[in-house]
C-alpha cells in the first residue's frame, strides 16, 4: 500500500460568507490570532508527514505564494533589532526545496474541479485534500488520524463529525455500515451520501467535515463529471461514483472544528487560538473579559433606556 504523500489543498474559492474582509485578501491568510488559518492547515499537514502541498489557487491569490516565500527586508530588520525568537518562527514556517506546488484553477467550477486541477502533480499515488479555511484542532492532528486509518482500511477514508442539532438538513449527511476494527468504534464502512435530506429522513447525523484520503482513480471520473449542486463539479459526485468500485470508510475524528470561512466562526477560532496562546494567553483572556463585561453593560443601558 503506497503511504499518503502529497495533499492538495484548494484554496481558489471566493470566499463570500467573509466578504468584505475577503474582498482585498484571500480568506486563507485571514489571522487566527497570530498567523493566517492556512499556517494551521500546513502545520497540521507536516505533522501527518507530508511531502508535498499542492496549493490550487485562484486569480489574484499570489499573496499565498508570497507568504511561504523569504521576505528579505523584514528578515533582514528583525536580525538587525535582534527579534531572533519572531524571526525563528517566520523562517520555519519556509518550505524545503520543493515542498510545494502552485496550480491555477482557471475558473470557480467547485471543489470537484479544483481537486482535478491537481491531478499532474498528484499522479498515481494516493492523496490528501484539505479544506484551506478549516481548521482541525486535535492531537494527533485530524489527517495523522484520518492517514492513520486509511493505512489500517485501505481504500478511501473521509472525517466525519455530528451536524449541529436540528441542522442535518443542511450539510451532506453519510450513510454508514459496519464497524471497522480498532479506533474505538469511530471507524465504520461508508455506504452512501445524501445531500441535505429532509428533517427526520437522514441516515445519520454525521457529514464529511474538511478531510479526505483518495485514491488517484478520482480523477479520471472528475474528468467527465458533470456539474451538480449549484452548477459545480462536486467532489462527493465522483466519490459517490468511485463508491461503486472501491472501499470508503468514514472516521469519527476526536477534536475540534472551526470553519474558519464563517465570520462565526473564525471568531470562534480567534478566541480559542488567543486564550491557549503560550505567551499571550492571559492578555487575550483579560480583553474577551473586558469586551464581555462592555457589551453587558451596554445591553444593560440599553434596557434601561427602553423601559424609560
Amino acid at each position: 500500500m503506497k503511504s499518503v504523500k502529497k495533499a492538495v489543498l484548494p484554496t481558489a474559492g471566493l470566499g463570500t460568507r467573509v466578504l468584505p474582509a475577503g474582498k482585498a485578501t484571500t480568506k486563507n491568510l485571514l489571522n487566527v490570532y497570530d498567523r493566517p488559518i492556512l499556517s494551521y492547515v500546513v502545520a497540521e499537514a507536516r505533522a501527518a508527514g507530508i511531502e508535498h502541498i499542492v496549493f490550487v489557487v485562484g486569480r489574484g491569490q499570489g499573496a499565498i505564494e508570497d507568504y511561504f516565500d523569504h521576505q528579505v527586508e523584514l528578515e533582514t530588520q528583525l536580525e538587525a533589532k535582534g527579534k531572533s525568537e519572531v524571526l525563528a518562527e517566520i523562517r520555519a514556517e519556509l518550505p524545503r526545496p520543493g515542498e510545494m506546488s502552485f496550480v491555477r484553477q482557471m475558473a470557480p467550477l467547485g471543489l470537484g474541479h479544483a481537486v482535478w486541477c491537481a491531478r499532474e502533480i498528484v499522479g498515481d499515488e494516493p492523496f490528501a485534500v484539505m479544506l484551506p479555511d478549516t481548521i482541525m484542532d486535535a492531537t494527533p492532528a485530524a489527517l495523522v488520524q484520518a492517514i492513520t486509518a486509511q493505512q489500517a482500511v485501505g481504500g478511501n477514508v473521509v472525517i466525519v463529525e455530528p451536524a449541529p442539532e436540528g441542522q442535518t438538513h443542511r450539510y451532506g449527511i453519510v450513510e454508514l455500515g459496519e464497524t471497522a476494527p480498532g479506533f474505538g468504534g469511530r471507524l465504520k464502512r461508508l455506504t452512501g451520501m445524501v445531500e441535505k435530506p429532509p428533517l427526520g429522513e437522514e441516515p445519520s447525523n454525521l457529514f464529511i467535515s474538511g478531510r479526505y484520503v483518495l485514491q488517484p482513480e478520482i480523477f479520471e471520473l472528475l474528468a467527465e463529471q458533470q456539474r451538480g449542486s449549484g452548477g459545480e463539479v462536486q467532489l462527493t459526485d465522483a466519490m459517490a461514483r468511485l463508491m461503486e468500485t472501491q472501499s470508503f470508510h468514514a472516521l469519527h475524528y476526536e477534536g475540534t472544528t472551526y470553519d474558519c470561512g464563517d465570520k462565526t466562526g473564525l471568531l470562534r477560532a480567534n478566541v480559542a487560538f488567543g486564550l491557549r496562546h503560550p505567551t499571550e494567553g492571559a492578555a487575550a483572556r483579560a480583553a474577551v473579559e473586558d469586551a464581555l463585561r462592555a457589551a453587558a453593560r451596554g445591553a444593560s443601558r440599553g434596557a434601561s433606556g427602553a423601559s424609560s
